[in-house]
């Protein structure tokens, strides 16, 4: 298979292209554990990142394979327990960042309030968004409204220091995402964000004429020591290209360094 897809490349793009063969795969039924195996795909593309044989990483993939890879082939950002799946959406008022959208489905409000410091310096860096607006979503907007973390995250969202100068504007509602009005960054747990994230793709596919902008299937996993995409499961080769797009830029621009350095951490 791999040599069919070569073959098929013109001949000046064909030695651009080396193969790493792996005897395992970890499916997407199959546990994310499957990716602590070095010898899976995922691992072997992980590794190429890590030893400086490619730039990037972009998976369509079990996300969380590609997760529990990356974080044991390339380490975690000093300060950053859970790294987060960033996308980022069209919206009424400019691009709005969403996250995390499936890299962990923890709704602790420490790890809340981390992933508002990351959406924030991700909007002001690769959005180049001045003073981003941070929210964080729950199902009303008066103080009080959500669950016990999110009730627990507000105040602890509120009285921490945000890079990139950004502040607080507390809870937010569902339909901000596609708003943008209020917030640049919408903060949520990995399980909320990700369903959130699939339900506004289908509203688009179904009531959208007008396809020149739609929304991402692909998220760059900000936490880890290197630039890795995770592209939707049901990613079209469209969708794929538009990840490959945006690991080029992540790369070209050192976004990762730049991200870390506003929230004051190591990036590995």
């Amino acid at each position: 298979m791999a040599g069919e897809l070569v073959g098929a490349l013109p001949q000046a793009d064909r030695d651009r292209v080396s193969v790493r063969p792996v005897r395992a795969v970890v499916g997407m039924a199959d546990a994310p554990t499957g990716a602590k195996r070095p010898d899976t795909t995922v691992r072997a593309a992980v590794a190429a990142v890590a030893e400086g044989g490619a730039d990037a990483l972009v998976s369509a993939g079990a996300s969380g394979a590609t997760v529990t890879a990356a974080v044991l082939g390339l380490g975690r950002w000093s300060g950053v327990r859970r790294p987060a799946l960033v996308a980022t959406l069209p919206a009424e008022s400019g691009p709005v960042v969403l996250l995390d959208v499936g890299a962990s489905f923890e709704a602790r409000p420490g790890t809340l309030a981390r992933h508002a410091a990351l959406g924030a310096a991700y909007a002001a860096t690769v959005h180049k968004v001045r003073h981003p607006r941070v929210g964080l979503l729950s199902i009303g907007t008066e103080p009080g409204k959500g669950d016990r973390a999110r009730r627990a995250a507000d105040p602890f969202i509120a009285a921490q220091s945000l890079p990139s100068e950004a502040r607080y504007v507390g809870l937010v509602e569902g339909y901000e995402v596609s708003l943008g009005a209020h917030a640049d960054v919408i903060v949520a747990d990995g399980f909320t964000g990700n369903v959130l994230l699939k339900g506004i793709e289908g509203t688009y596919t179904r009531c959208r004429q007008d396809r020149s902008e739609t929304p991402p299937r692909a998220a760059a996993l900000v936490g880890v020591g290197g630039v890795v995409i995770v592209c939707h499961g049901a990613a079209t080769g469209a969708d794929v290209a538009s990840g490959i797009a945006l690991a080029a830029h992540l790369h070209r621009r050192a976004a990762a360094t730049e991200i870390a350095t506003l929230l004051g951490v190591s990036h590995g």
